[in-house]
């Protein structure tokens, strides 16, 4: 701004001269250029006093309102003696489920096929397996369950991939017995019929017999 007001200040100083040399307008031209430079002046000097009362204002010592702290759910239950069963129950499944595909995965390695896990990716199956001969795919949904369990509970989504492609999917069942050891159920046509449009799963029940 200062910058400014000098060119005005020097434009109305050579408009004047004009003036007095006669020239036709300076006059009014040299008003202009005044008034122009007087109303920066005046926007400086306004400026300069606000920036005075700013240079005097002074921080008040804070105010504590309130207080937080937060703490791991996991220390809360540690101090209390708690035990999260709904997350050990979620783990306990994960790791149950893990278990069902790298069996089925084994199943289909010993039968000449290539099995990809792609549980995490959601398509509807858990895994997908190829027969290097063909080339052709079959897709295994994997259901983990223990011996004596007959609540079976299927998505919407992989009822929906089985009757898409009835030929090639299958569910594969492995049944944990008390003695730590397993049996694999492979099942073809495992779903008869669409789910409501509403429904986000259905449970079956299941019976596991020997083979």
């Amino acid at each position: 701004m200062t910058k400014e007001i000098n060119y005005w200040d020097h434009r109305a100083e050579e408009l004047k001269l004009q003036e007095q040399a006669g020239k036709i307008n300076a006059r009014l031209n040299s008003l202009e250029a005044r008034r122009r430079a007087d109303e920066l002046q005046g926007r400086l000097q306004k400026r300069m006093e606000q920036l005075d009362l700013e240079g005097q204002i002074s921080a008040l010592p804070p105010v504590v309102l309130g207080g937080l702290v937060v703490v791991p759910i996991g220390l809360i239950n540690k101090i209390t003696g708690h035990t999260d069963t709904k997350s050990k129950d979620d783990v306990d499944r994960l790791a149950v489920a893990a278990r069902a595909r790298a069996i089925i995965m084994e199943v289909e390695r010993n039968l000449g096929f290539e099995p990809v896990d792609r549980e995490f990716e959601k398509v509807g199956y858990d895994i997908e397996s190829k027969d290097p001969r063909t080339g052709k795919l079959r897709f295994i949904e994997v259901k983990g369950r223990a011996s004596g369990e007959s609540t079976l509970t299927v998505s919407r989504n992989e009822i929906l991939y089985s009757l898409n492609t009835p030929e090639d999917f299958i569910l594969g069942m492995v049944e944990f017995m008390s003695d730590a050891s397993h049996r694999v159920h492979y099942l073809r046509r495992p779903f008869q019929r669409e789910p409501d449009f509403h429904v986000t799963s259905v449970n079956y029940t299941i019976t596991f017999r020997s083979c």
